[in-house]
């Protein structure tokens, strides 16, 4: 088994990487997508920092700390969740054509989608620096309405990447012929837990039964003597 270098840490840091990762082991079919998807979990985690930053702005100028607390919680637990929660089961999908992985990935991926553009309209209260706070701010502080403006607009284009990213890939996986019974299926049989251990299990079944038919075939036949 590779050893863990994701993320990569380091030496000063006490902890080692939690995950392996290397876009060579995608096949090349899926290997530009998985990064975009790699590349967009990138850009969600720099908005909820650039956010941060906002929000930091936005309590100075008498927005509360609330949003600002808020925002911290947002950055320190969203980021790691979404790598979990739906980066490593499209990765998996990718890499070993898992129609469990690909469904994980659409199920929580869809909440991330909503989270987006919830984040994008920036309800007050709510720790984000979206279109309501930030426009209605701009007749209070127009500095302060500018330093927001940059994470809405990130929100904003994180929401709009990632149904498009949603929309292609799922588009994607029912052309190849994937569906929920499929993944019901790996899930019944556990192949879902590791295709290469499954795959070998499999041909070693065949194998077998291969043989036990060729040793019915050769084993020499009486005829019966009345």
């Amino acid at each position: 088994m590779a050893e863990p270098n994701f993320p990569p840490l380091p030496g000063f840091i006490p902890l080692k990487p939690c995950f392996y990762q290397d876009f060579e082991e995608i096949p090349e079919q899926n290997r530009t997508m998985c990064k975009r998807m790699y590349h967009l979990w990138i850009m969600n985690s720099v908005t909820l920092a650039v956010n941060l930053v906002g929000c930091f702005a936005w309590m100075f100028a008498g927005g509360g700390v609330t949003n600002f607390g808020l925002a911290i919680i947002w950055l320190l637990m969203f980021t790691p969740c979404s790598y979990v929660c739906w980066f490593r089961p499209i990765y998996k999908a990718f890499k070993t054509d898992s129609s469990f992985n690909f469904m994980a990935f659409f199920f929580v991926f869809m909440a991330q989608v909503g989270i987006s553009i919830i984040q994008s309209i920036g309800i007050p209260g709510w720790g984000v620096c979206g279109w309501l706070a930030t426009l209605s701010y701009f007749s209070y502080n127009i500095l302060v309405a500018l330093i927001m403006l940059v994470p809405t607009l990130m929100f904003t284009g994180v929401a709009a990447l990632s149904f498009l990213a949603l929309t292609r890939i799922h588009n994607s996986y029912r052309g190849s012929g994937g569906s929920m019974s499929k993944a019901q299926e790996e899930w019944t049989t556990g192949a879902w837990k590791n295709p290469q251990v499954q795959a070998a299990a499999q041909q070693a079944a065949m194998g077998a039964a291969m043989g036990g038919m060729q040793e019915h075939q050769s084993s020499p036949q009486y005829d019966n003597q009345v």
